[in-house]
C-alpha cells in the first residue's frame, strides 16, 4: 500500500526545484525524478476499476481524440492525488506567475491551490480534472491542450505508472512547440514508471531579442506497440 499522503508532499518539496525551473525555461519541460515506488504505482493502477472514485469515463476513439480511455477522478479526490496536486501547485505557482509577467498576460495565480480552485469556481469550473489514462496496443493520444474553461493553469504533471519494456512498449509522451514564423519542434519522452514530467498546458515564454514571445505547446502520446500503459495526470484548473 502507498504511504501516508503527507509523505508525498515531502517528496515534492525535496525535488530539485532550481533544476526543474531551469529546464522548464530552457527546454519547455522538466523531469521530476521518482515520485512513486513500484508498489505505489501498482496501488494507483488498482484504483482504475473502482467506479466510485471517478466522475466520468472518456472513450477517446469515439471522440476522435485517439485510441484509449481515461477517467476523471471525482471529488473528494483520493488523498494521494489531492496531496500531490496541492504540493506541486505551491511550487509551480511562482513559475506560472513569472511566465505570465513575461508574456504580459495579466494572469495572477494565488499561492495556494485552494485559492486558485475558488477562482475556477467563480468562473463556473467546478469539476475535478486529475485523471488516469489507459492505453492498450495500438492506442495513442492525439496532440491536444487540456483547456476546460476560461481559467487555466499554465503547467501540468504526468507520470507513467506502468513499466516501459515490461508492461508495454512504445507510448512516449509527445510535446510539440509551434513557434512564430518557424517550423514546429517536437520531442518524445520515454517516461520511466513512477517518475514524472512537468510541461506547459498551452503556452510558454521564450526569451527573444526584444523580450519574451509566446510559443504554443501541444502534447500527446505515441502509439503503444504492445501491452497496456497506465498513467496519472494532474491538471490544476477544474472544468466546467
Amino acid at each position: 500500500m502507498y504511504r501516508k499522503p503527507a509523505e508525498f508532499a515531502s517528496r515534492v518539496a525535496a525535488l530539485d526545484w532550481k533544476r526543474i525551473e531551469s529546464e522548464l525555461d530552457g527546454r519547455g519541460y522538466a523531469l521530476t525524478g521518482r515520485i512513486f515506488a513500484p508498489g505505489e504505482c501498482r496501488d494507483l493502477i488498482a484504483m482504475y476499476p473502482d467506479r466510485e472514485r471517478f466522475r466520468s469515463r472518456i472513450d477517446m476513439a469515439r471522440l476522435r481524440y485517439g485510441d484509449g480511455e481515461y477517467k476523471y477522478f471525482a471529488y473528494p479526490l483520493p488523498e494521494i492525488v489531492a496531496e500531490l496536486r496541492e504540493a506541486f501547485y505551491a511550487h509551480l505557482a511562482p513559475i506560472a506567475n513569472r511566465w505570465a509577467r513575461g508574456l504580459k498576460s495579466g494572469a495572477d495565480y494565488p499561492q495556494t491551490l485552494s485559492a486558485f480552485i475558488e477562482i475556477c469556481r467563480e468562473h463556473g469550473q467546478d469539476r475535478p480534472t486529475p485523471l488516469m489514462l489507459k492505453y492498450q496496443a495500438q492506442g495513442y493520444n492525439c496532440l491536444h491542450q487540456d483547456l476546460y474553461g476560461e481559467v487555466a493553469f499554465p503547467l501540468q504533471f504526468t507520470c507513467a505508472l506502468s513499466v516501459c519494456g515490461r508492461d508495454f512498449t512504445g507510448g512516449e509522451l509527445l510535446l510539440v512547440e509551434q513557434r512564430p514564423r518557424a517550423q514546429s519542434r517536437g520531442v518524445a519522452i520515454a517516461e520511466e514508471s513512477g517518475c514524472g514530467v512537468i510541461f506547459p498546458n498551452r503556452y510558454r515564454p521564450i526569451q527573444g531579442a526584444r523580450g519574451h514571445y509566446r510559443v504554443n505547446v501541444r502534447h500527446g502520446v505515441s502509439t503503444i506497440t504492445s501491452g497496456t500503459r497506465y498513467a496519472l495526470g494532474i491538471i490544476f484548473h477544474d472544468a466546467k
